[in-house]
Order: C-alpha cells, then sequence, then structure tokens
C-alpha cells in the first residue's frame, strides 16, 4: 500500500489534468476539414501512425473537362479523397496547373489532352489509364460545348454540331470507352453533368437544353443496360454555378439567376464536386440512374 503526500496528490492532479488536456487537444488535431467536411484521423493501436478516411482511395479516376470551373474542383475533391485522377481538357495551360495544384496538395494526377469530340483522342486516354492500372473505377463525364445559344429560329447548325458532338457524343464515346474496364471487375460509377436546363425550360438556349436534356436520357438508359454489371451511371444537374464566364452581380443576368434559386446565390463549384463525392463513392452505393440537382432549389420552384 502506498502512501502520498497532499503536495504528491496535488501535482499527481495536475499531470492527470495536463494528461487531459494534451489528450483533448491531440484528439481536436486529429478532426481535419477538407473544403468545409471533416474528416476523422485515427491512430492505429499500438502503431502511433495517423490514418485519414478516405472516400477514394486508391480509385482511379477520369474527369473530362477539367482544367476549370466545376472539372476543376470534382479533380481536386476526388484526389483530397485518395483518388488517381486523369485530368482532360483541351486547355492544356490550365489543365496542367490543375495537375500541379493537386500535387501540391498532396494529390495524384496527370493531364491528357484530349478533345471531348475526337473518338480517337479519347479511346487513347483511356487506353493509356488501363495500361498502367489495369482498370478504371469512375468517370466523370463533365465537358460540354460552352458558346453562344440561341432560340429555334436563330441557332446555327455550328451550334447544333458543337452541343451534339461534344455533349452528347462526346459522353456516349467516352463511357463506351471505360466500360470494357469497369465490366471485368463487376463495379464502377459514372457520373454525368448535366444542368437544371436538362429538367427545365430556360430563354434563347434551344441546343444546350436539348443536349443537357439528353443527357438524362442516356444515364438512364446506361445505368438500366449496366446496373447488372454493378456499373452505377447518375447524373448531377447544376444550377447557376460560379465559374469565369458567369454574370457578376449588376450584370445582365445575375439577378435572373439568383432570384430563380430559394438560396438567393450562386452555386460554388465546390459544392458539385461535394456532391460528384457522394455519386462516386461507396456511400451511394445503392443509386443509379437518378437526377441530383445541385441548384439551390431551381427545379423545386
Amino acid at each position: 500500500m502506498s502512501l502520498r503526500s497532499a503536495d504528491d496528490t496535488q501535482a499527481a492532479a495536475e499531470a492527470d489534468s495536463a494528461s487531459a488536456v494534451a489528450a483533448a487537444a491531440t484528439t481536436s488535431a486529429r478532426l481535419r476539414a477538407i473544403d468545409g467536411v471533416a474528416v476523422l484521423r485515427s491512430v492505429s493501436a499500438g502503431a502511433g501512425d495517423e490514418k485519414v478516411r478516405r472516400r477514394l482511395k486508391d480509385k482511379v479516376v477520369i474527369v473530362t473537362g477539367a482544367a476549370n470551373g466545376i472539372g476543376r474542383a470534382i479533380s481536386e475533391r476526388f484526389a483530397q479523397e485518395g483518388a488517381w485522377v486523369l485530368v482532360t481538357d483541351i486547355d492544356e495551360e490550365a489543365g496542367q496547373r490543375t495537375v500541379a495544384d493537386i500535387g501540391d496538395a498532396g494529390g495524384r494526377a496527370q493531364f491528357a489532352r484530349v478533345d471531348i469530340g475526337s473518338r480517337e483522342e479519347i479511346e487513347n486516354a483511356v487506353a493509356a489509364v488501363a495500361k498502367q492500372f489495369g482498370r478504371v473505377d469512375v468517370l466523370i463525364n463533365n465537358a460540354a460545348f460552352i458558346g453562344a445559344w440561341h432560340n429555334v429560329m436563330e441557332a446555327t447548325d455550328e451550334e447544333w454540331e458543337g452541343c451534339l458532338r461534344t455533349t452528347l457524343l462526346g459522353t456516349q464515346r467516352f463511357t463506351r470507352a471505360v466500360l470494357p474496364w469497369m465490366i471485368p471487375q463487376k463495379r464502377g460509377s459514372i457520373v454525368i453533368t448535366s444542368s437544371v436546363q436538362g429538367m427545365v425550360a430556360c430563354p434563347d438556349s434551344v441546343s444546350y437544353t436539348t443536349a443537357k436534356a439528353g443527357l438524362l436520357g442516356f444515364a438512364r438508359s446506361a445505368a438500366c443496360d449496366f446496373g447488372k454489371h454493378n456499373i452505377r451511371v447518375n447524373v448531377l444537374s447544376p444550377g447557376p454555378i460560379r465559374v469565369h464566364y458567369s454574370p457578376n452581380p449588376g450584370e445582365p443576368g445575375y439577378d435572373y439567376q439568383i432570384n430563380n434559386t430559394f438560396l438567393r446565390r450562386q452555386g460554388e463549384c465546390r459544392e458539385v464536386a461535394n456532391a460528384a463525392l457522394f455519386l462516386a463513392s461507396d456511400e451511394s452505393s445503392y443509386v443509379t440512374g437518378a437526377v441530383l440537382p445541385v441548384d439551390g432549389g431551381w427545379t423545386a420552384m
């Protein structure tokens, strides 16, 4: 039986208190945030090393239209969650910058210049990834033709051809190219970026609206045909998301955008990326053929 003096007891109590504070600080330090999403770090028993819960750990991902805007945000978010990402785009400078920024943040990515209107470039990009890893786990069909849009009377053949060749046929060709690598492993997630304009009418944009609406039918058809292989196909429908060509306060179109949302603001690219992460990860393992609006309430009005 040991005896302790009052001084000893006080010292022990102070030591216990200091240990508790240190433990609390350590626990707090293990809580991190990535784009506002808390990630819990835990310590392996006896190992002392930290492990991060990553929802896409070691997944092989291809993102189209990934140099800027929503595609860039998705690439960055997925890399944060442990994925290896192929960043594809026709904008080489911005694409390389995206890859460099991902690397500086500790992620893994490579860039490939891919014109989504070219079947050959699409097939070559997928073949290169498959050769390196032997599989493709996730495809994000995000690229689309962006140009001047008009109503039925004024829309040009070039405008129509751009939307159909890039937005629709590009999505078809990339999806067709990755399926042979998903089917044998009996798993895969394909996420397609459509738009609120694929769900509701907006003025003076018939070619864009038609192409984006077509993506909804494409996704549901592909989900139906390949669900038996455990391949899920889902759609994101962003609303007015703030990108480099979005109207600013005081400019034409800004009030129209925010007044058509319950939240009375433009969305951020990272908010779409977080929704894409859900659809790409196993957290949505029983979700396919779905359309997820990320629109501040636009399509609920």
